[in-house]
């Protein structure tokens, strides 16, 4: 029981302090989604739709921490404690549509875009010389996939006849299953989808994302892309290596038939870390810096159009499969790319996968 509270508050710490964060973190032409001009970044209705959008989250967080809390004593079901990090998640959203809504209100009403000289700014040479796909960083989630099936296969003779392929909150195993290839070595196969899944968004935002690059500073922006593509690539080999390292843990007790109240830990630890360290070098590099170039005077087009919500984009005419998010760390999919859908079928397959693997028994 401690080990789950302990991992549901961590858990929740860390989305609430996401949360908070990111307004400062974000690009501030482009205040919760919406795009403004870089006079307009810190209008009095941007800063009191910040003010009040981290008044509501703390507020959230604390009333949803409590109430969880409160019901899981009254009724000791642990499944409560993981749901209170959805809730607080939706309850983060339901606030940054809030602002969002706002903040376009009082740009439309105000007029923030009239007079404003609108410009656009590419890099052609991420055509002829891409940054490098970072191979080395692949190297150990498939040292660790190769590793798990070695041990597999050494040690399959020796399984117990029945393996514990889930463990409940207790750590004790509340699914078993006859051992056989397909059940032994499920992990593995979650292993692969996982480092091929991962490994392709990464080659995706190399090869195929579009930087939103600043026609006010165009030089210097283009260079810091580039370095936050490099980093962004790395940090999901990362996790593919941390979440490979817990399907060898979890594996192992499955393969000794270790009853351990630490079962869970085995998994979750490993890739909470890889999430909190990818979290922090992608905030801390999230935003452009300003290395000194001359100001064009331009700013960006005022493309909200394309944004459903600021965190939907859809532009059929954008041959991009990835954009930076507007709110939020990383990249997002551009929906009206086809491909797109082809990306979002590999994630529910590897869900489905996971879920017949793990759950089927």
């Amino acid at each position: 029981m401690t080990i789950a509270i302990a991992l549901s508050s961590a858990l929740s710490a860390l989305v609430l302090a996401i949360a908070l964060v990111l307004p400062s973190i974000n690009s501030p032409t482009v205040p919760f989604g919406v795009r403004v001009p870089a006079q307009r970044a810190d209008d009095p209705a941007v800063v009191r739709q910040t003010r009040i959008y981290r008044l509501r989250i703390l507020v959230g967080g604390i009333v949803t921490a409590g109430v969880c809390v409160a019901i899981y004593a009254i009724t000791g079901e642990t499944l409560l404690l993981p749901l209170s990090v959805l809730v607080l998640v939706g309850f983060w959203y339901g606030c940054f549509f809030l602002a969002n809504h706002e903040i376009r209100a009082a740009k439309a009403a105000g007029g923030w875009y009239e007079g404003v000289r609108q410009g656009l700014a590419v890099d052609t040479e991420l055509r002829t010389d891409p940054p490098r796909f970072p191979w080395l960083w692949l190297a150990p989630a498939l040292i660790v996939t190769v590793a798990t099936v070695v041990i597999g296969v050494i040690s399959y003779p020796s399984m117990p006849e029945v393996l514990a392929v889930h463990y409940g909150a207790k750590g004790v195993p509340n699914r078993l299953a006859a051992k056989s290839v397909g059940t032994a070595f499920s992990l593995v196969f979650v292993q692969i989808g996982v480092t091929a899944l991962l490994a392709g968004i990464a080659a995706a935002i190399i090869f195929r994302s579009r930087p939103d690059i600043d026609p006010a500073h165009p030089v210097g922006s283009a260079r810091w892309h580039r370095r936050y593509m490099s980093l962004g690539a790395k940090a999901l080999l990362g996790l593919a290596a941390m979440i490979d390292l817990g399907m060898l843990g979890s594996s192992l007790l499955m393969w000794t038939g270790t009853v351990t109240s630490w079962a869970q830990l085995v998994v979750v630890l490993p890739i909470l870390a890889a999430v909190a360290v990818a979290v922090v070098v992608l905030a801390r590099n999230n935003r452009e810096r300003d290395e000194g170039d001359e100001d064009t005077g331009l700013t960006h087009r005022e493309d909200d159009k394309y944004w459903r919500s600021g965190l939907f984009y859809i532009n059929r005419e954008d041959h991009a499969l990835l954009v930076p998010r507007r709110f939020g760390l990383g990249w997002t999919l551009n929906f009206g790319n086809p491909r797109a859908t082809m990306l979002l079928a590999g994630v529910v397959a590897l869900i489905g996968l996971v879920i017949t693997l793990r759950f089927g028994g």
